[in-house]
Parts: structure tokens; sequence; C-alpha cells
């Protein structure tokens, strides 16, 4: 099964990095296929480390995903690496073997600590959307940009529908990244 989390590393330079990132969920092991071209995947290769943070923030999701911002964190607690200040619960993890196609890697992780500040109750409808719709507008250059803009259009709806706040905000932050990309990739 792959869980959404908020996924995190650190650089050569000890500086965190935090990604969106689809992992491969167990008890004991996670499976993490990170694009080899990202700093996900130089970081793991590089340290052999990091830490999966589950959240309900979409908008962390968001911000991290699409506009690379370092989100408030802390030292993790049995591996060079940082935790989300906002998660739930964490998994720090080292990184056993190594392997992947051309595109994407596969790293086999132990875990090693987890770690919990709250239950995480999931996402509602509103916040899956944002998920989606912050996924969809990562393939931008990958898809037909009209079909990944329409897709997007559906999940405004939904969070129009049943969304707070948090899920609007981060659906605008989407909306601006895509029109951003739009004109770059146009102009």
């Amino acid at each position: 099964m792959i869980i959404e989390t908020i996924f995190s590393t650190i650089d050569e330079q000890g500086l965190p990095n935090f990604a969106p990132m689809g992992v491969e969920w167990g008890d004991e092991f996670l499976t993490v296929r990170p694009y080899r071209n990202t700093h996900t995947y130089c970081n793991l290769r590089r340290h052999g480390y990091g830490v999966a943070n589950l959240t309900e923030n979409v908008l962390a999701y968001v911000r991290c995903g699409l506009y690379g911002e370092v989100l408030p964190c802390f030292p993790a607690k049995t591996v060079p690496g940082v935790v989300f200040e906002g998660t739930c619960s964490w998994r720090e993890l080292k990184v056993i073997s190594g392997d992947g196609s051309d595109q994407r890697a596969e790293f086999q992780c132990r875990v090693l600590y987890t770690g919990k500040q709250r239950d995480f109750l999931g996402f509602c409808r509103a916040a899956g959307a944002v998920i989606e719709a912050a996924i969809l507008a990562t393939r931008l250059t990958l898809c037909d940009p009209k079909e990944i803009e329409e897709r997007i259009r559906y999940c405004w709806n939904i969070v129009h529908k049943t969304g707070a706040d948090n899920e609007k905000r981060a659906m605008q932050l989407i909306d601006q990244y895509v029109r951003m990309r739009g004109s770059h990739d146009r102009g």
C-alpha cells in the first residue's frame, strides 16, 4: 500500500529537504521510489537516511512539493535528519538496499525509530483533492497540460464544497504554480 508522506532528508551541508513522497508502507520496512533527478534521491544515495512524516497538513505538501520550502522542523532522534514540526507521527529510516529503473530509484529502508505527536485522523475529501491536484501540478511537463488543468478544476470543485481555509489556500497556491509554470513553459 502506498501512503502519502512528507519525506525529509538532509543534503551534504546538513540542510533539510522536504518532498511529498508516496512510500510503500510496512511495519519494519518502507520502500521509497524517488525520481533520480531529485534532491531526495541524491540525499538518500549520499547519506542513506530519511524520515517519513505523516501529516494531514495539505498546505505543507504544497509548499514543499511545488515551492521547495523548508518546513519548520526538529532533529530526528536516531538518524541524521529532521522531522517536520507539524507531523502527526514519523518513521526514521536507514537505507539497506537500492535499485530501480533508469528514471526512478527504489530504496528499501529499515525503520529504526517511530515517533508520534498526535493521532493522524486521515484526509477529509477536500484534503484528498488537494493532494491529487498537487501531484497533477508536478506532471505539467509530462502530460497534456489542458487535461491536467481540467482535472485540477475538478479538484477545486471538491475543495469549494467540502474544504476549510487550509485546503482552499493550498489550492490557490497550486493554481498560482500552474499559471507560473504554464507561462514559463510557453515563454
